[in-house]
């Protein structure tokens, strides 16, 4: 199995995993320094393509921005979203897996439960593509959001769904919105890495869309933490540009092009 799968695993009740979003080679090569996997999220849809739910992302999309995001990660795990319809059936999934894996180098995709393509994880497991599974609330699969995990119904249905994945051969599995209670339970039960997601401390690792924790967004549910501003930073810094611009302050004779040299 592939080293750097292993190192996931075995962080394991050992120490928590870090994970955030990225969809460029900029941020990507500033998360590598600090995470333990780097996600290429569906939620560029909503982040990127101001779409109301990941559903129309094309794998086309997800291929060419990691393809940049490729180019900053050199050392961590690098994992990609299957997008909305790429995984209806085994035959399906296995032409797009491939495809994104070859194209892009990554090292694992993501594919979110429906509570029936356990065999679909199994079938990419053999192919030796890597699986991180997802269960809870499943944005491809749900239009509308609710905290599961509640009810004991729910709790048992989570657990059976994660034990499930694990018996399929996925490395880890986010939790998404899923209540302490039951998060807690499935991590206890399972030997793969919880990553949670609005599901508690009790998980393995955390994973949040790194325009939210960054208060770029504007989306900030209660599991959200703003861990900054950027959104006010930007602003300044365009203001002062902006400023600089119209009195003709910038550009300055220090930024002037002059001979040969650029910088």
């Amino acid at each position: 199995m592939n080293y750097k799968i292993n190192k996931i695993l075995n962080k394991k009740n050992k120490s928590k995993i870090v994970c955030l979003t990225a969809y460029s080679k900029n941020i990507a090569k500033i998360l590598d320094k600090f995470c333990d996997i780097i996600l290429v999220g569906d939620s560029m849809a909503n982040v990127l393509y101001a779409e109301k739910n990941t559903h129309n992302l094309t794998i086309e999309n997800t291929i060419q921005h990691t393809l940049s995001v490729r180019r900053g990660v050199k050392k961590n795990l690098l994992v990609v979203d299957m997008p909305k319809g790429t995984y209806k059936n085994i035959t399906m999934a296995k032409k797009n897996a491939k495809l994104i894996k070859s194209s892009t180098k990554c090292d694992a995709v993501k594919i979110e439960s429906n509570s029936n393509n356990f065999n679909i994880i199994k079938e990419l497991v053999s192919l030796k593509i890597p699986v991180m599974g997802h269960i809870g609330y499943t944005p491809q699969f749900k239009n509308k959001f609710k905290i599961e995990g509640d009810s004991e119904k729910e709790k048992n249905k989570l657990i059976k769904e994660a034990i499930e994945i694990e018996k399929a051969g996925a490395f880890s599995i986010v939790l998404e919105c899923i209540t302490s209670r039951t998060a807690r339970l499935i991590t206890e039960r399972i030997k793969i890495p919880t990553i949670g997601i609005g599901a508690s401390s009790y998980c393995d690792g955390q994973v949040l869309v790194t325009d939210d924790m960054l208060g770029l967004s504007g989306f900030y549910p209660k599991f959200v933490k703003k861990f900054t501003n950027l959104n006010r930073v930007i602003e300044k810094a365009v203001k002062k540009y902006s400023r600089e611009v119209k009195k003709n302050k910038f550009p300055s004779k220090k930024n002037f092009l002059n001979g040969s040299k650029y910088r």
